[in-house]
């Protein structure tokens, strides 16, 4: 596992990796028979109902692994305006979180090719990604399962939404900054 009190660029003792670094941590996870967990997700404004999660995602294995939406992939995903923080910054939070072992940026818009690559014991996403339930559709699915692996979904933690953050934002301050008189 990295050493934490080792933030910031990637490279040796850093969470933050590329996925060949990466690729190279999970072969040594792999022969010491620990269970690595994926997740992924944008991460834009970290709440509380982002650090729940990732704790209930961390606690089903050995090792936690957190792949970011780039910023190019979030725009495409989320629109205009979004993401409020650069990768570099989201990534730079969630690798400060204990729960977290190691994150790693990636472009696509799904994590498909990262869970081919990755091959982690257990996928983790929220409730909402629950396709056989009316929620979100899950490609990732078939992939962890035909090699065995288990796909875990995590209830979401009510109240909480980067989304309705950003609502709440707007409708306090509108264009005014917090703090403006």
């Amino acid at each position: 596992m990295p050493d934490p009190a080792q933030p910031g660029a990637p490279g040796a003792g850093s969470k933050i990796q590329s996925l060949p670094a990466l690729l190279a941590v999970r072969e040594g996870l792999r022969a010491a028979g620990r269970q690595v967990v994926f997740t992924n997700g944008h991460f834009e404004l970290l709440h509380p109902g982002h650090v729940r999660y990732l704790q209930q995602a961390r606690s089903l294995g050995d090792c936690l692994v957190v792949g970011l939406n780039d910023d190019a992939a979030t725009r495409r995903l989320k629109g205009p305006g979004r993401p409020l923080l650069s990768e570099e910054a989201r990534a730079e939070v969630l690798a400060a979180l204990a729960c977290v072992d190691y994150v790693v940026v990636f472009g696509e818009d799904t994590a498909e090719q990262l869970v081919r690559a990755l091959r982690p014991e257990v996928y983790v996403k929220g409730g909402d990604y629950a396709p056989e339930a009316g929620g979100k559709p899950l490609p990732e699915a078939a992939i962890v399962r035909a090699y065995g692996g288990r796909v875990a979904l995590v209830p979401l933690v009510s109240g909480y939404s980067t989304t309705a953050l950003i609502r709440e934002i707007v409708s306090r301050f509108g264009a005014r900054p917090p703090g403006a008189p």
